[in-house]
């Protein structure tokens, strides 16, 4: 088992943040979408099935996927073989300031150090991402992947694994394009063919003394277009469910993916579809792991609400603004405590 995260007041979340450990019984839960067509359920059926869970929950769970699921357990051990070494093995590989891609087990949200070890890898290696967050700065720097020696399959699982979820992710673009009412399903591809900024991250959720006290992530939305989950059978992701703000369990289900819709679609969908906030919980006897692919365009994309979408009765909610800038502003936080608020997209809402 991996070195465990020495617990101290930097992993503390604030009072009415902190989580309630007591079971919860929804009455209703994240919805599960088959993917597979046939005889007795069509493609509008489908594509109804999606409509309904972006529009009520932000989030569903996917079965009958196309990803092997050979792969995912490769993917599951070459993980757990990773965060087994000791810390200076995976330090050898450790992310910085300058390259955003590797180890790290120091990561803040909302300001508050997440109760976790990850390492993160780009699904196309050396990408273009601003040099900066200040809007004047137009240098570019790239981002590569840095590799550790062991596992030895580490590097070539992971990339086709990568390969398998962006087919998967591209699917899921589709499907929504069509709940959207888009006339093509390809409509939005072209923003993520180009020098898209995708990465893949293997998490592992270290048992902890005090889960009542921490997460293993704080509660957050996520800023890509899609997130794209594999969980183990552990559990611990909860979803702030829309109807009433309670936070709901996400049950493993055996070989299943959880999606989420992220900010950009929400922008995309002018508000139609909303990213939900969503955190992870830890416990006393287990690790987790779990393994998002998060789908981001390139670094040039304009975010905006789609001209499809909008009309006079539903004029756009949001200006635009440069993905690659509040990806940027965003990784920023992720090393160091920020005096303001990290960039959201409520700063960019129009007025009404």
């Amino acid at each position: 088992m991996g070195e465990a995260l020495a617990f101290d007041a930097s992993f503390i979340q604030p009072i009415q943040h902190r989580p309630k450990l007591e079971p919860v019984d929804p009455i209703d839960e994240v919805p599960t979408i088959d993917l597979s067509i046939s005889d007795s359920r069509s493609v509008e059926q489908l594509v109804s099935d999606i409509a309904s869970a972006c529009e009520n929950w932000g989030f569903f769970q996917v079965i009958n996927h196309g990803v092997p699921m050979e792969l995912v357990a490769r993917m599951e051990k070459v993980a757990k073989l990773f965060f087994d070494q000791g810390v200076e093995e995976k330090r050898k590989v450790k992310r910085d300031a300058a390259n955003a891609m590797g180890y790290h087990d120091g990561e803040n949200t909302k300001n508050v150090r997440d109760w976790k070890e990850v390492f993160d890898f780009l699904v196309k290696d050396r990408t273009l991402v601003p040099a900066s967050h200040e809007p004047d700065d137009t240098n570019l720097r790239v981002l590569t992947n840095q590799w550790p020696q062991y596992p030895p399959e580490f590097s070539e699982t992971c990339e086709e694994y990568a390969k398998e979820l962006e087919l998967l992710a591209y699917k899921l673009l589709g499907l929504i394009c069509s709940s959207l009412g888009l006339p093509i399903a390809d409509r939005l591809k072209g923003y993520f063919q180009d020098e898209q900024m995708s990465m893949v991250r293997l998490n592992r959720y270290p048992p902890c003394s005090s889960p009542d006290l921490v997460l293993g992530v704080g509660r957050h939305k996520d800023a890509g277009a899609l997130t794209i989950l594999a969980q183990d059978g552990v559990g611990g992701l909860q979803v702030r469910r829309k109807s009433d703000g309670e936070w709901i369990p996400v049950k493993p289900i055996s070989n299943a993916y959880i999606v989420n819709i992220g900010d950009i679609v929400q922008v995309w969908s002018n508000d139609k579809y909303e990213s939900v906030e969503h955190r992870v919980v830890v416990n006393t006897e287990k690790e987790r792991f779990s393994i998002p692919f998060f789908f981001f365009p390139a670094h040039h994309t304009m975010v905006k609400p789609l001209e499809e979408v909008v009309n006079e009765q539903n004029p756009p909610k949001y200006r635009e603004y440069n993905f690659g800038k509040f990806f940027a502003s965003r990784n920023r936080s992720d090393f160091q405590k920020q005096k303001v608020e990290n960039v959201q997209i409520d700063h960019f809402r129009l007025p009404v």
